[in-house]
């Protein structure tokens, strides 16, 4: 089953079933007014809305709408466009390695036992048409592609196991970071604030059942392909190179709290130690650059410039949409 939320006046948007190709949807209002509604519900609700999308996908729905037409008008929001919390992971290493490793600084052996992770932003998902806004160029204006995990309610202290049975849909994230920003504020020793923009999140967010085979373990077994301005940054896998699935990152998160339906758990940047398959960042692409090279070549991103960020399942059929930004500067 896929979902999506289209924009409305209501700040979580309006819930909509949508096909398996991405072409088709329909509204869900009579079963759920809004996705946090669903996850604050789904025992009540699942079985509706999963019948609801098997008569749109055998094309029984008269009200159905055009949602290629929707998603290309920018009426699309974010499917979850509020979320309770938003904790990142990172269970890529190689991705911490290699910006360490600039830096001068050795990994600690605890990482690979105990994930990273923090708390970001959570009051406004960008949609996977709207722009990377920002006051300045000079942040150093980054995309950091990843998997996302949307649970149900979470008690303290779950185990990987419980976790896995809480995670209720995955999509794709934008996790937007501004490089030059980072450094002066991880050097306060108090995490991110400034160094993280909004989010965006792709356009459908989808039952796991729906990845098949390629849903395995807590990880995605598919690659993530990711452009800027129509150029290949890279198409690492993200279920390669893993430390942590998303029921260990789930479970890490709930460990002294508990975790309220509509909470989005990210693996982090994918990221894979052969550099063949790219990057799902410009940072990294300059630090490898940096270290191989002796100077980073790759720009970060600049007002006009575009991003893509897409997950092709084994057919070549897009499992989420593609989230595609333009940056621009922000005005009031």
């Amino acid at each position: 089953m896929k979902l999506a939320s289209l924009k409305s006046p209501h700040r979580d948007g309006a819930l909509v079933i949508v096909n398996r190709d991405l072409t088709r949807a329909v509204e869900a209002s009579g079963i759920a007014p809004t996705l946090q509604h669903a996850l604050e519900h789904w025992d009540e609700v699942h079985a509706k809305l999963l019948e609801a999308s098997r008569s749109l996908e055998g094309g029984h729905e008269r009200h159905a709408f055009d949602f290629a037409a929707a998603l290309a008008q920018g009426r699309v929001a974010a499917p979850l466009p509020r979320a309770y919390e938003w904790l990142d992971g990172s269970a890529f290493l190689s991705h911490v390695e290699r910006v360490r490793r600039a830096r001068g600084a050795d990994v600690p052996e605890s990482f690979y036992r105990d994930p990273l992770m923090y708390q970001g932003g959570a009051g406004a998902m960008m949609g996977p048409r709207d722009p990377i806004r920002a006051l300045s160029e000079d942040w150093g204006i980054d995309l950091e592609g990843e998997v996302g995990a949307i649970t149900g309610d979470v008690p303290m202290g779950a185990t990987p196991a419980e976790a896995a049975g809480a995670i209720r849909l995955l999509t794709l994230v934008n996790d937007v970071s501004f490089r030059r920003l980072i450094p002066d504020e991880l050097a306060k020793g108090f995490g991110f604030v400034n160094g993280k923009g909004a989010n965006a999140l792709a356009p459908v967010a989808v039952t796991p059942d729906e990845l098949d085979h390629a849903w395995d373990a807590g990880k995605v077994h598919l690659r993530l392909g990711c452009h800027v301005n129509g150029r290949r940054l890279g198409n690492p896998n993200a279920g390669v190179g893993a430390t942590f699935d998303l029921f260990q990152l789930v479970a890490h998160a709930a460990k002294t709290r508990e975790l309220k339906a509509g909470t989005l758990v990210g693996t982090g940047t994918i990221s894979n130690n052969d550099t063949a398959c790219g990057y799902a960042c410009i940072m990294e692409a300059r630090l490898v650059e940096q270290v191989e090279e002796g100077k980073a070549r790759t720009p970060f991103l600049a007002f006009g410039d575009t991003v893509r960020i897409e997950m092709l399942d084994r057919d070549g059929a897009s499992v989420f949409g593609s989230i595609e930004q333009k940056v621009e500067r922000y005005t009031r």
